[in-house]
């Protein structure tokens, strides 16, 4: 019994750890976009593109939008899809534009999934979309 636990142990960790990859992206690097295109496909959705990097296999940008909010983005390096998209709005913004132009009715201001930070008295909004 006493030699069984470990073996448990580590099948429930291995199995864990699968579970935590599975937002990595697989993509053959001979398929992946340059840095350059990345940063212009980024620039054309309106976000200013202030650090890119690679991890777990995806391109990670931060940057901001036009409105001054900070932005971060998860993108697929081959296909440049849009796999993560997270917002920090600053106090007063309307997070709208973010939302798919589907869900927001007129005459009624659009309710996102919106925490508050609570570090901060003037604290900022954020919002994630995966």
């Amino acid at each position: 019994m006493k030699s069984l636990v470990p073996i448990v142990t580590v099948i429930a960790l291995t199995v864990s750890s699968a579970a935590l990859a599975s937002d990595d992206c697989h993509s053959p690097m001979a398929e992946w976009k340059s840095r350059d295109t990345v940063a212009a496909h980024v620039t054309e959705l309106g976000i200013t593109p202030e650090r890119l990097r690679v991890d777990d296999g995806c391109y990670e940008v931060r940057g901001r939008d036009g409105d001054g909010n900070r932005v971060e983005l998860k993108i697929d390096p081959a296909t440049l899809v849009l796999l993560k998209l997270e917002v920090l709005f600053r106090s007063g913004t309307n997070p709208s534009r973010y939302l798919p132009t589907g869900r927001v009715q007129t005459g009624k201001p659009a309710k996102p999934n919106v925490t508050r930070s609570l570090s901060t008295p003037s604290a900022a909004t954020k919002a994630e979309i995966n």
